[in-house]
Order: structure tokens, then sequence, then C-alpha cells
């Protein structure tokens, strides 16, 4: 995300989450993107125009609802007042950037209005007043002047009182119970003059008024209160003028989003090399040297290995991906998943060569986790996420599918697997692009009677008791699990690691014999008892 406006970033997240699936749409935000990544100038031009700009769809919605307060008017000018800018740098632009220029209104007479009209550091609170800015009204101006005017009227006439009554700690003070009034300390009360009217005694001394003070007060009061009330009528005008043109400003706003996210999109590329996709009508996704665009640029990862991917609906349906724990199967498919998404979003992806047969779907189960508050099991969950899969997909869908059926017994969640690749393989009305990660060995073989299903694993290399992940997809079928070996590693007791390595090897030999002590003897399943397809129609 290098979005620079809150509209932008929502933007994006929303394209991302809701990618197109035309053609014709993904190509024409591509053309946008590819725009900014061969002119880095203009790139970084608008970026720089755009820092700053608040959120002009929560600022107009205030002033709409009349919410909006002196520097929510202020933030809105300021976030107005790029757009000609804006428009000006899209004057030559590709036609999909022409659509978003066409929308950005400069509302130049909102931004004068805001800036003859508001002062420059406004009051947040509307009665406390300071929202008008001088020269905007005669009469306020005037009102304004004069309750000035009195506060130099009070200065001078706590110097005259002092002078006249011979009082050195005389003071002319104002409180909201008594207005303006004369304090004199206790020390000096016995002079005050006999024209001081006493209001309050005070253990520290006396308070007076005098009909001069009286008099002046309710002049200057009046001036105040008539000031406030002005600010607050002209601050109500200026709004219902902004008011009038949310329509337009909420245009800009969304536009200024879509500009921003394009933008993004673009700067991403160039920071992290990727390539623009091909976009066709074909049914094929084809990925070559994809990375995972999040975990290759974590600080502490690895060197990320890309690889690469080649599917479509007939030769290479299924892509079966066998390879022990920690191996990088999940962050394989999730991988694909993820360019896959970004392409359609209109984004450039991170790989050599990416071409893709615009989706109209892209479905995962992926991970496990249950709904106690539904009462719904991590089984009974996985399978409802795998029915919607298998009741909605098409052949333009993409399908990632990571461990199915592994909330259930062995045998249990074999069978459902191997259903499903071969519902998904036979069923002319879904025939998806799949990648099927699975520990099932078993499921193998169904690239034997399958032409559309190809075995993938994930190259590990063995030396004595340790393994090394090697994180390359290949062709072919994981020789073994090496779930004791991740154990291990895991920081499990010796022991119990030990004991696993034997119970494994004396099940391996279809009997589970420990200490010379048969605890358990079952008859394996042959893969050759598995019906040869399953009966679609």
């Amino acid at each position: 995300n290098a979005t620079k406006t809150p509209m932008g970033a929502r933007r994006l997240a929303a394209w991302l989450r809701q990618p197109l699936s035309r053609q014709e749409e993904i190509n024409a935000r591509l053309d946008a993107v590819e725009a900014f990544v061969r002119d880095r100038t203009t790139l970084s031009i608008l970026q720089s125009r755009l820092d700053g700009v608040r959120d002009l769809e929560r600022l107009i919605a205030k002033v709409d609802s009349g919410r909006a307060n002196a520097r929510d008017l202020k933030a809105l000018a300021a976030s107005l007042r790029p757009v000609p800018d804006l428009k000006d740098s899209l004057e030559s632009a590709c036609a999909a950037l022409s659509d978003i220029r066409s929308r950005l209104m400069p509302e130049t007479e909102i931004v004068d209005l805001i800036d003859r009209g508001i002062t420059e550091e406004p009051n947040i609170i509307l009665s406390e007043g300071n929202l008008i800015a001088p020269g905007y009204s005669p009469e306020l101006d005037e009102l304004r002047n004069l309750a000035a005017e009195g506060h130099r009227w009070i200065a001078e006439y706590q110097s005259r009182e002092i002078e006249r009554t011979g009082i050195k700690t005389l003071k002319v003070r104002r409180n909201s119970v008594f207005g303006f009034y004369i304090e004199i300390s206790k020390t000096f009360v016995h002079q005050a003059p006999p024209e001081y009217e006493r209001r309050q005694t005070l253990t520290t001394g006396e308070r007076f008024i005098t009909p001069e003070l009286k008099q002046y007060e309710q002049k200057v009061v009046g001036a105040q209160d008539k000031s406030c009330a002005l600010e607050q009528e002209l601050f109500k005008g200026i709004v219902a003028r902004i008011a009038e043109r949310t329509a337009a400003v909420q245009r800009t706003a969304v536009a200024i989003g879509e500009l921003d996210a394009v933008l993004s999109f673009a700067d991403r590329a160039l920071a992290a090399g990727y390539v623009r996709p091909e976009v066709d009508d074909s049914d094929v996704l084809e990925i070559e040297d994809g990375r995972h665009p999040i975990i290759e640029q974590l600080p502490d990862a690895e060197p990320f290995v890309p690889n690469s991917t080649s599917l479509n609906c007939t030769s290479d349906q299924i892509m079966l991906i066998t390879g022990p724990n920690m191996a990088g199967k999940s962050t394989y498919i999730r991988q694909v998943a993820t360019i896959a998404a970004m392409a359609q979003a209109g984004s450039f992806v991170p790989a050599a060569r990416m071409r893709i047969g615009s989706l109209d779907r892209i479905f995962t189960r992926i991970g496990a986790g249950d709904d106690f508050s539904r009462g719904r099991s991590t089984f009974l969950v996985e399978m409802q996420e795998a029915a919607n899969i298998l009741n909605n997909a098409t052949p333009r869908s993409l399908i990632v599918l990571d461990e199915i059926g592994r909330g259930t017994s062995t045998f249990d969640g074999i069978s459902i697997a191997w259903s499903v690749a071969e519902y998904l393989h036979e069923n002319p009305q879904v025939k998806a692009k799949t990648l099927f990660a699975t520990h099932y060995h078993e499921l193998t073989d169904l690239a034997d009677r399958f032409s559309g299903v190809k075995n993938w694993t994930v190259r590990v290399k063995q030396d004595g008791e340790r393994i090394v992940f090697l994180r390359r997809i290949v062709p072919g079928v994981a020789e073994k699990s090496f779930g004791i070996h991740v154990a291990a590693m895991a920081g499990l007791p010796k022991a119990v690691v030990d004991r696993a390595g034997r119970i494994l090897a004396n099940l391996e030999a279809n009997d589970l014999d420990v200490d010379a002590q048969k605890i358990v003897r079952r008859p394996r399943k042959k893969l050759s008892d598995i019906p040869g397809q399953m009966t679609l129609f």
C-alpha cells in the first residue's frame, strides 16, 4: 500500500477484495498503471500533490449533514486545492486515466469561499467564536472593533481610577456572575469612593461596581454577543453553500481515490520489480518465476525461491502437490492465488512473466478452524466450504485446496479428497483450474487415472538425519513425509521422536509391533480397491 490518501487506501482495499472479472476492464486498469510505470516523473509529481489531501469523502459528508466545524472546512479547502494541478497533469493520459480526469472537478469557488470566509486557526466549537476571517463581513468587523475597543477602554478606566483614588492595588476584572467589577484589597477598602457600590465581600477584600462601568459593560457585552451570533449565522451560510456542491465533491473524491490506487500499483511495481500480466479470454494460468508479494518483503526471511505455474482446463487442470510440512506447499498455493487476484485487480505481479485467462472467481479452502458459536466443528466447516466450491465453481474459476479431508479419520479423509478431485476433473460444468495440496500420498495415483491431474512436489534434500527444504516446486511425488524430522525440528523430546520412528517403521511394514508385542493388526486398503471413477450422471 503506497497510497497517499484515505480514499486511495479504501479504493485499493476494495479493488483487492473484489477484483475485476471482465478482460476489457482489467486491461484498461493495467494500461493506467503502465502509463505511470513508464513515466516515473509524473508518478512522483502526482504522489507529492496527493500528500496532505485529507479524507474528502468524510469531510463532504460532514458538510452535507451539517456536522462540519470550521477546521473541517479548512481541511476541505486544503484537499481540493491540488485538484486543478492533478487534472492538468493527466491532460495527455490514456483512456482509463482520461475517465478519472473527467471526474476531477477543481471546485475553485469552494476553495476561495473557505479561504475568504474562515480564519486561519479557527475554533472547533462553534459557540466560542473566532470562525470568520476579517474582511468577510463588514458588520462583523464593526462589532469586533467595538469589542476590541472595549478591552482598551477597561484598561484605560482602571488606570484612571487608580490615579483618582490613589489605590495602587485596584483591579478591574470580569466574571460570569457579576460581569465587570472593581476589586480592592482589604487594606485599602476604606479609601473606596462613595459612588462605588459594594457587590461582594471577600476575605481578602471587596468587589464594587460603578454606574459608568455598568453602562459600558452593557455596550461591550452586547457587541460580543452580537458578534458571536453573527459569526454562527455566517458560518452556517458558508456550510450551506458548500453543501450545494456535495455530489460534485463526492465524484472528485472517488476519482482521487482511484488515481491514488493506480499510482500505488505503479509505485509498488517499480519498487518490487513486478511485470504486467497478459490478460486474455483463454483458459490458461501461466506464471513464470512467481513470488509471494508479502513473504519476499519480510526483512528477516530467507531469500525467496520463485516458482512457476502452468494450469489450464484440459491437460494441466489439477496440480496435486505433495511434500512434508514446512516445505512450502501452502505458501506456494497461496502465492498463486494472490498473484491471480492481483492480476484480476489490475495490478502488475511479482513474476518474470504471467498470462491469465480472466477468472470469474477464486475459491480457497485453506487452514483449519471451528465455529463454536454455531456449533460447527472444524471438519464441518471444512466440508461446508468445500461444498460451496463444488457447487459454484466453473471452468473460469481458480480453486485452491489445502489438505482437504484432514479433519476426519485417515480413510474418510482420503476418500473425500479423492472424490473431490474426481468431481473437479470429470464434471464438465466445473473443470476449474485447481491447486490441490495434500499429505495423502495415495492421491498421487490420480495422475495415472486422469489426464488432467499432474503430480508435483516440493524438493527436499536429506543429509543423514538432517533435511533441507529447497522450496522448489518440481514434477513428481514426495518420497517421504518427513513428519518425524519436522517433529524433531520443533523440539519434541528425543525419546518421543525415537519412539515415533520405531512405530513408523512397523506401520510401514503393515503391522504395529512394538517390543515384540502385537498391538494392532489391521489389513490395509489397497488402492486397487478404489473404483476407477465416480459416477456423476
